[in-house]
Order: C-alpha cells, then sequence, then structure tokens
C-alpha cells in the first residue's frame, strides 16, 4: 500500500531558496519552492515568486495549478490575460507559452504531468 500525502496548511509551508528568475522583463523576481512529491511521471509541490514578469513556457509537460496567495496576471502568448489571485486555478497545457506578471508575491499548489518518464527534479 502506498499512502496518501497530506498536509495541513501549504500556504503557511516552508520553502526552499531558488534563487533569481532568469529572463525577467521587469523586476527582479526572486522564486522559491519545495517539491512535495515526485516519480517518473508526476510532480506536485509550492511554488513562490516575488513581483516581477518573466517568460515561461510548458514543454514536456502540462500544468495544473491553484493560487494561494499573491496577485497578477498570467498573459498568455497571444496577449490574454487571467488574474492571478487566491483561489483560481489555472491548466496550462503542453506546449503553453506566456508570461507570469507578478506584483503581489504569488504562491502557488501545482502539479505537473511529464509527456515522458524522467530523472527526478530538485526545482518546481
Amino acid at each position: 500500500m502506498v499512502p496518501a500525502l497530506h498536509l495541513s496548511d501549504v500556504a503557511t509551508l516552508t520553502l526552499d531558496p531558488i534563487g533569481p528568475r532568469a529572463g525577467a522583463t521587469r523586476g527582479e523576481p526572486v522564486e522559491s519552492g519545495v517539491v512535495l512529491f515526485e516519480d517518473a511521471h508526476l510532480e506536485a509541490g509550492v511554488w513562490e515568486c516575488t513581483p516581477g514578469c518573466f517568460p515561461s513556457r510548458r514543454e514536456g509537460y502540462r500544468e495544473a495549478v491553484t493560487i494561494l496567495a499573491g496577485r497578477g496576471v498570467l498573459r498568455d502568448a497571444d496577449g490574454t490575460e487571467h488574474p492571478v489571485e487566491p483561489g483560481v486555478a489555472l491548466a496550462l497545457p503542453e506546449g503553453w507559452s506566456g508570461e507570469w506578471d507578478i506584483t503581489e508575491t504569488v504562491r502557488k499548489f501545482y502539479v505537473v504531468t511529464y509527456s515522458e518518464p524522467r530523472e527526478k527534479s530538485s526545482t518546481p
């Protein structure tokens, strides 16, 4: 039997520093996070980023997120804007590209599924 993973409050979970977000187009966003579960096909964790704007894409994986804290906009490559605020859920399909425009430090719970089996990662 494999037990379920249960965390009572991911909104206040202590995260590990990742560092400055590469490729920022505005500000100096800094990331932190923690991987809560991972195997060859799936990863789940919590990610946080301070204000700033940076490009993002999903290649080789898809991601579902629930915003726990913060504010901003997730902007698709075609300019469509999706508000980012607590309680919002987003699904980013494989091939998605756009940018995060964070105005208040964002924390998200995420689940990533990979198209191909992979080695374990140390960053969300």
